[in-house]
């Protein structure tokens, strides 16, 4: 008789534990995605369709980061022409121009890594001062994918935050052999991809010529590479024909016009695997997504697991 109101309890208790289960929350997975629209009226969740894993889904929220939340890492290839001190003039005035609140770094893609000129700041004359002529010495930079690599790799967003990376370089990957197009499955290049995929960084990048590998392959090769890149983290690659700009002032608007328009989509999502594949579109009209196409499960700023 004593022992009766303590198995009454731990049946009531097993009863109940199947429910509280069924009411743990489903595993969601965060991706910064951009909305390239002609339409300045707000996007709402329901305005974007995606696929997990080739799987129709919806958006359990979308959400336009803020600046204050935005950060900004421009890393320029050290091994530039210097016929690029034409357009450090414009690089200066988009820091500048960046809205109060949204951090800015400069670095400087050297031997495989990135030398910091600038940490990240708020004060954004200070990181426009640190914006110089690349050293132009042929293949400084070792790779531009290993420099992106690293840099990923090191750099987490808390959540709630976007990180956001501009690359201005030719783009040319010297350790994957011919720039032939015939040759354009660098492995180097899929890393970079991939370590910005887990890290939730859109890698954007501006196409200019360096002081090694040149002429209408090279152009293609540096080309494909970096839309490549663009196109697997939700970026994009900005370059005019296989030349220099005249200016980059038009590609730096463009770039901005995307830092105001990014959100973070959150989603139901798989546990357990190191990225699922994503896609994201709208049937608005004039309007485009761009999504990356392998997500960490994680929420932004998460390790991955």
């Amino acid at each position: 008789m004593i022992r009766l109101p303590g198995v009454l309890l731990a049946t009531t208790l097993l009863a109940i534990a199947p429910l509280a289960h069924a009411q743990q929350p489903e595993p969601t997975a965060q991706a910064l995605i951009s909305i390239e629209s002609k339409d300045p009226a707000p996007v709402k969740a329901s305005d974007i369709n995606i696929k997990v894993n080739n799987k129709k889904s919806d958006l359990t929220s979308l959400v336009n980061v803020p600046a204050a939340q935005v950060a900004v890492a421009i890393l320029i290839d050290d091994s530039l022409r210097a016929a690029i001190g034409t357009q450090i003039g414009d690089i200066r005035k988009f820091i500048q121009s960046l809205p109060a609140g949204t951090a800015v770094l400069v670095g400087y893609m050297q031997d495989g890594d990135v030398a910091v000129a600038k940490n990240f700041t708020l004060e954004h004359d200070d990181a426009a001062n640190a914006v110089r002529i690349p050293l132009g010495q042929r293949g400084l930079n070792a790779s531009p994918y290993f420099c992106i690599s690293e840099f990923a790799k090191r750099w987490r967003a808390a959540p709630g935050q976007a990180h956001i990376m501009l690359a201005i370089t030719d783009g040319v990957d010297p350790y994957n052999g011919s720039v032939s197009p015939m040759n354009q499955d660098s492995p180097y290049v899929q890393t970079a991809v991939r370590d910005a995929q887990r890290a939730g960084i859109p890698v954007y990048s501006i196409y200019y010529t360096d002081a090694g590998i040149r002429g209408g392959a090279a152009s293609f090769s540096g080309q494909s590479y970096l839309a490549q890149l663009a196109e697997g983290t939700g970026g994009q690659a900005f370059y005019q024909g296989t030349g220099n700009l005249v200016s980059m002032a038009p590609f730096l608007a463009d770039f901005q016009r995307a830092i105001n328009q990014t959100y973070i989509a959150t989603f139901p999502a798989p546990t357990g695997k190191d990225l699922v594949r994503f896609k994201a579109d709208t049937k608005l009209r004039k309007t485009k997504v761009h999504a990356p196409e392998d997500v960490a499960p994680a929420a932004l700023g998460d390790p991955t697991p």
